[in-house]
């Protein structure tokens, strides 16, 4: 059996496919890693409600099944009970507002399932076509926001040449004070300042027991970073961005459209 005791898995560009599907090869190795008795957590920028009935369907959804969610700020049992969780002030959310406002990229507020959308200078965020499954509200500034509400996280999504363009006018003073970084080409998401995928998993590791040498990473995107260059062993989807290859200490040789992670699994877990 392998030394891993705990699978920390991305979702979009690793586990799901473009059309946000989990390929039956890989439901086939997380089925088999799982009877095996290792912990497979998702690791997502993602809160649950957006992730559908993918616990469900994988079978993930006892007391001693965790999920790590909003890029290691909520971590949770899946039957709902919170073992850890970071959130931003009234005031974090005026900050980062205040920057993104006037290089007219809008701002997405996650609470839980909740998203309030705020337009900047006619663009609006394109947020709800890459999560549908959350609920979006849209309101015109922050005179609108709700303040009795946990404010999780921070988002501008829109075209991606769009955002390079206008993440390279943001103030250096903003990475000083927040955790910033892509999860995908369209998306830019901003969270408290020491809160991201590794932080997550090693307070979930402390929880149970566990070593950090004892858990395989997997992730593509920039928000992977963290965790890939924290686990034991990171794994690098052969679709994955350059620093994130970089960073991992092993890259697949099927893409995220190929079932990549079952090749991970299958390889480093399974021993096939």
């Amino acid at each position: 059996m392998s030394d891993i005791k705990l699978l920390a898995l991305d979702l979009d560009g690793t586990l799901f496919n473009s059309k946000k599907e989990i390929s039956s090869e890989n439901r086939r190795a997380l089925r088999e890693a799982h009877l095996q008795g290792i912990k497979v957590v998702i690791t997502t920028g993602r809160p649950l409600p957006a992730i559908g009935n993918l616990l469900e369907e994988l079978g993930l959804i006892n007391s001693d099944d965790y999920s790590i969610t909003f890029n290691g700020g909520l971590v949770q049992r899946n039957t709902g009970d919170i073992l850890a969780k970071h959130e931003l002030a009234f005031t974090d959310v005026e900050k980062i507002h205040s920057i993104l406002e006037p290089l007219g990229l809008p701002v997405d507020i996650l609470s839980d399932g909740l998203v309030y959308s705020i337009p900047s200078q006619g663009h609006k965020s394109q947020y709800h076509k890459a999560n549908p499954l959350l609920t979006f509200v849209e309101i015109s500034g922050l005179s609108a926001l709700p303040r009795d509400i946990v404010y999780n996280k921070i988002v501008t999504v829109c075209d991606s040449d769009y955002l390079d363009q206008q993440i390279a006018k943001l103030p250096v003073s903003l990475s000083h004070s927040y955790e910033v970084f892509k999860s995908r080409d369209i998306i830019l998401e901003i969270m408290p300042k020491g809160v991201h995928k590794a932080v997550g998993l090693q307070l979930l590791c402390d929880f149970l027991n566990l070593d950090r040498r004892q858990v395989m990473a997997v992730g593509d995107e920039e928000n992977d970073l963290s965790m890939l260059a924290w686990a034991g062993l990171g794994v690098a989807m052969a679709n994955g961005i350059s620093k994130v290859k970089e960073t991992a200490n092993v890259v697949t040789r099927r893409t995220n459209e190929e079932s990549g992670v079952a090749e991970a699994i299958d390889q480093y877990i399974l021993k096939k």
